[in-house]
């Protein structure tokens, strides 16, 4: 199953819910609405600096990330960047696409 990494942001009223909340709920929470959405929470953890909080969700596909995504920042409460992740075995197979593409002014 594909891998995202979610990196989000609470807004002050974010921060006031994640108090309420407390970490553990937010943590049953995503891991609720991930296993709707047929995937699992593979890490959660909470960070200083510019992310509040970086996961690690196993979901479907990009479309199910997008809309995880999408749901949670329309509540205003956090803001959330999503990353899809590849596996090296991707990686590898990514490297033997010949895609034609030519760098600008290399044409």
């Amino acid at each position: 199953m594909p891998k995202y990494l979610i990196e989000a942001s609470y807004t002050a009223d974010g921060l006031k819910g994640l108090a309420k909340d407390k970490g553990t709920g937010r943590v049953k929470a995503v891991s609720a609405a991930a296993a709707g959405l047929g995937g699992t929470v593979e890490s959660f953890y909470f960070a200083f600096g510019d992310r509040d909080a970086i996961l690690v969700l196993d979901l479907p596909d990009n479309v199910t990330a997008a809309g995880f995504s999408l749901a949670a920042s329309s509540t205003g409460l956090v803001a959330v960047k999503t990353t899809p992740l590849l596996t090296p075995d991707e990686v590898d197979r990514a490297l033997k696409v010949k895609s034609g593409y030519k760098a600008p002014g290399k044409a």
